[in-house]
């Protein structure tokens, strides 16, 4: 008798006449709109103007879709381009199949881009949108949900997810919910770099890095569960490998970044006010002392003026009343 499961949309898509809304691209599109006001909240706390980091956003989201495109269609070549496959289909982004490390390498090349052009250190920006990113991540793959893909092996847990679609290769039943267990995850993840920053003031890239080597390590026994077919190395899929490699590349990058340039940078963008200590900007203060400083001033003139005016009559009075004694005499 089946208890509970999690159940699995009749479909992915709906139609509002000729226009398919499709929930995989409404996760993508919430999910980037979510990391972006994160972003901007910590890149103002860290003394950047508001809406930079939508600004630079505009160049690192399309490069990092067409990244994570492209290291999916490479690493699954055979779902598009082998004997029955249809070679276009590898264009219908909309049809699922992004990964997540092609999405940030050449992501991380588009931010490099914007932030050059505004004059920003990429590591800086980098630590802002690390935990956006993260819960960008966790958005993303109930889009997997929508599609019915990446689940785990069969099991009977009562949350286990039921498939219902037998395409491409699959076979109705009851399986780990790897969509879910990545997704609260990355929850985990985001929380996790928000922590550490506030506690050790991480900097130089350190924050993202961290947000990388905690991925990693989730996405490792993740993506162990997975069944579906994936190029195996040394008994591993090729994913686990790339998991691995990027964790130790991650950790050594903290640590010899921490020891060549501890804190944080001092300036993260040319001509912005830089933040309080309590993430707030200095200038309102620094406008109210100098407003002050003015009408003291202007205070004090107009005492002067006064003064000066009260004499100047009193002067003419005494000379006045001279002449008039001197005509009576």
């Amino acid at each position: 008798m089946e208890l509970a499961y999690i159940p699995s949309p009749s479909r992915g898509v709906l139609h509002l006449g000729p226009v398919p809304l499709r929930g995989y691209a409404f996760c993508i599109i919430i999910g980037v709109f979510v990391a972006v006001w994160l972003g901007n909240k910590r890149w103002i706390a860290r003394g950047g103007r508001a809406g930079t980091v939508a600004d630079i956003a505009v160049w690192a989201v399309p490069f990092g879709l067409l990244g994570g495109r492209l290291y999916h269609v490479i690493t699954d070549y055979e779902l598009y381009f082998s004997e029955g496959r249809d070679w276009v289909d590898a264009f219908k982004i909309w049809e699922g199949g992004l990964g997540i490390w092609g999405a940030i390498a050449l992501g991380a090349v588009g931010a490099w881009i914007g932030c050059r052009r505004r004059g920003i250190p990429l590591p800086a920006y980098a630590d802002a949108v690390a935990p956006g990113i993260a819960l960008a991540q966790a958005i993303g793959r109930w889009g997997n949900w929508f599609n019915q893909e990446l689940y785990g092996r069969a099991t009977d847990l009562p949350w286990a997810l039921h498939i219902t679609s037998s395409t491409d290769g699959r076979e109705p039943g009851y399986y780990h919910p790897t969509f879910l267990y990545e997704s609260l995850w990355c929850i985990g993840v985001a929380l996790l770099v928000i922590w550490a920053d506030r506690r050790f003031e991480l900097g130089h890239g350190r924050a993202f890095a961290l947000y990388v080597a905690a991925y990693c390590a989730g996405r490792f026994w993740t993506e162990y569960l997975r069944v579906d077919d994936a190029h195996h190395v040394l008994g591993l899929r090729l994913n686990n490998w790339t998991a691995l490699l990027v964790f130790l590349l991650a950790v050594v990058y903290i640590v010899v970044s921490a020891k060549k340039r501890p804190g944080r940078e001092p300036v993260v963008e040319p001509g912005a006010q830089p933040a309080s200590p309590e993430g707030e900007s200095e200038e309102p203060e620094a406008l109210a002392e100098g407003d002050v400083k003015d009408e003291a001033s202007e205070t004090e003139t107009e005492t002067e003026t006064r003064t000066g005016a009260k004499g100047k009559a009193a002067a003419g009075d005494k000379v006045d009343a001279e002449s008039e004694s001197a005509k009576k005499g």
